[in-house]
C-alpha cells in the first residue's frame, strides 16, 4: 500500500532516478521533475505530501520557491537538497517553511528517516484538513436546509454578516436553528480555522455562569484548587456563541458589556484584567426591548448586542419547508436507528404540515425519530405519529379512538423497541421514569 506521494525536483536526471528507485522501495509513490515550471505544472494536478527540492534549478532558486510552494500547498511538506550548503541558504529555507535542509552526498544518511518524519507530519495535515472541510461544509450556509422566502432572506442576510465580523444577534424562537446559523457565521468569517464555542446561557446559576465564561484562579471560591481558564479564553481567536442571552443574570450583563467595549474580563478572583479576541455572536427567544423595560435586561448591552440583527423564521413561518426538512431528518435518521425508511404517506406529510410546531426544527426531528421507531413500513404513515397528531383513526382502520387505547398502544410499541428498557422508553416518549411505571401499571402492561 502506498505510503505517500513524493516530488523530486532536480535538473540531474541520474540524480533524480536515484532518489526515486531509493525511496520507491519504502513504499512511497514518486514524480519528477527538472524545473520549477514543470513542478508547477505536477502540483496542479497530483496531490504531493513531500517535496525533495535541489536550490539551484534551470528556472528559479529552490529556497526562494519554497516560500511560494508553502504559501499555495501548506500542508505539503519541503525538504531543500544542496550540493553546496551554507549557513544562510540553510536559515533562509526554515524561515520560508521548508521542513529541513540538507546537503546532498554528505547527508544521505539523513534521507530516509528525514522523508519518514516529513512524510508523518505531511499526512497528518492533510487529514486534518480534509476533516476541516468536512466539518466547514457540515456547517455552511449551503447546508441549511429550506427553500422558503423567509429562511432564503435570513440566509442572505447571515451570509453579508458573516466576513464582516461584527457582532450578531439571532432572533427566533426555541428551536429554530439558531446554533446552526451561529455556526454557519463562524465558518464563513475569517475566524473559521479558530475555536467555536456555544454557551447556553440558561443552564447555569449566576456564580457558575460566571466562573464557566470568564475562568476563576485557585481560591477563588470552595472547590477551587487551581486555574481555569472560561469560554473566553477556550475560544480565543475563534467565536462564542451566548445562547438565551435574555437569561443572562443582569449583574453578569455588566462584564460582558466590558468585553465587547475593551476586549478584556476579569477571572473571578483575579485583579489582573486579561485582554481576549473573539468574535460574539448572541441569540434570544426574548423580546429584548420588552425585557429592557422590565428592568431585566440593560439597555446598553442590547445596542452594543444588536447592531446586526437576524431575524430566523419559525417553522410555522415557512411550512413549504416540512418536507424538505421531515425527508433530510429521515435521511439521517433511519441508519442510526437501523431502520430503512424510503419515504412518507401523505397523510403522514399533511399531518406534519398541518401541525402548530411550538418547538420548531427541534420538534419536528424529534417527531421524525419517533416515527421512525415505531414504524413498520418503509413509508411513515400518520399512524407512528404522536397522539397529538391522531386527529382522526388511519384510512381503513376503525379502532378505538378512546385516548387511554391511543396511549397504551404507543407505549407498547415503545417498549417493545427499547426490548423493555424503561429508562430509554421514557426518554424517547420525554416522560419521567416515574410516570412510565404508574401508567404500566394502570394499563397493566
Amino acid at each position: 500500500m502506498p505510503k505517500g506521494h513524493i516530488l523530486i525536483i532536480d535538473d540531474e536526471e541520474q540524480l533524480r532516478k536515484l532518489l526515486s528507485r531509493l525511496l520507491t522501495l519504502e513504499g512511497y509513490t514518486l514524480h519528477e521533475a527538472g524545473s520549477i515550471r514543470a513542478a508547477t505544472r505536477l502540483l496542479e494536478k497530483e496531490a504531493v505530501h513531500v517535496v525533495l527540492s535541489d536550490v539551484k534549478l534551470p528556472d528559479g532558486n529552490g529556497v526562494v520557491w519554497t516560500a511560494t510552494l508553502k504559501n499555495r500547498y501548506p500542508e505539503t511538506e519541503v525538504i531543500v537538497l544542496t550540493a553546496y550548503g551554507n549557513i544562510a541558504d540553510g536559515v533562509q529555507a526554515i524561515k520560508n517553511g521548508a521542513f529541513d535542509y540538507i546537503v546532498k552526498g554528505d547527508d544521505n544518511n539523513r534521507i530516509l528517516p528525514l522523508v519518514s518524519k516529513a512524510m508523518d507530519k505531511a499526512l497528518l495535515q492533510f487529514r486534518v484538513r480534509h476533516l476541516e472541510k468536512q466539518i466547514g461544509g457540515k456547517y455552511s450556509f449551503d447546508n441549511i436546509i429550506g427553500q422558503s422566502p423567509a429562511i432564503r432572506s435570513a440566509i442572505a442576510l447571515a451570509e453579508k454578516a458573516a466576513p464582516a465580523d461584527v457582532t450578531v444577534l439571532l432572533l427566533g424562537e426555541t428551536g429554530a436553528g439558531k446554533e446552526v446559523f451561529a455556526q454557519a457565521i463562524h465558518q464563513g468569517s475569517g475566524r473559521r480555522q479558530q475555536p467555536f464555542v456555544a454557551v447556553n446561557c440558561s443552564a447555569f446559576g449566576r456564580e457558575l455562569l460566571e466562573s464557566e465564561l470568564f475562568g476563576s484562579v485557585a481560591g477563588a471560591f470552595t472547590g477551587a484548587v487551581k486555574d481555569r481558564k472560561g469560554f473566553f479564553e477556550e475560544a480565543g481567536g475563534g467565536t462564542i456563541f451566548l445562547d438565551e442571552i435574555g437569561e443572562m443574570p443582569v449583574e453578569l450583563q455588566a462584564k460582558l458589556l466590558r468585553v465587547l467595549e475593551s476586549g478584556e474580563f476579569y477571572r473571578v478572583g483575579e485583579a489582573v484584567p486579561t485582554k481576549t479576541d473573539v468574535r460574539i455572536i448572541a441569540a434570544t427567544n426574548r423580546n429584548l426591548e420588552a425585557e429592557i423595560a422590565a428592568g431585566h435586561f440593560r439597555e446598553d448591552l442590547y445596542y452594543r448586542l444588536s447592531g446586526f440583527q437576524v431575524q430566523l423564521p419559525s417553522l410555522n413561518q415557512r411550512p413549504e419547508d416540512i418536507p424538505l426538512l421531515a425527508g433530510w431528518f429521515i435521511q439521517q435518521l433511519g441508519p442510526k436507528l437501523n431502520k430503512r425508511v424510503s419515504g412518507m404517506a401523505p397523510a403522514f406529510l399533511q399531518a406534519l404540515q398541518q401541525h402548530v410546531w411550538k418547538g420548531n426544527i427541534r420538534e419536528l426531528r424529534n417527531v421524525i425519530e419517533r416515527a421512525i421507531i415505531l414504524t413498520d413500513t418503509e413509508v411513515l404513515e400518520a399512524a407512528v405519529l404522536p397522539l397529538d397528531f391522531q386527529w382522526r383513526p388511519p384510512a381503513g382502520e376503525t379502532g378505538s379512538l378512546r385516548l387511554a387505547d391511543m396511549e397504551k398502544q404507543h407505549i407498547r410499541k415503545v417498549l417493545a423497541f427499547t426490548s423493555g428498557n424503561k429508562t430509554k422508553a421514557a426518554e424517547l416518549m420525554e416522560i419521567g421514569l416515574t410516570t412510565l411505571y404508574n401508567k404500566i401499571r394502570e394499563y397493566n402492561l
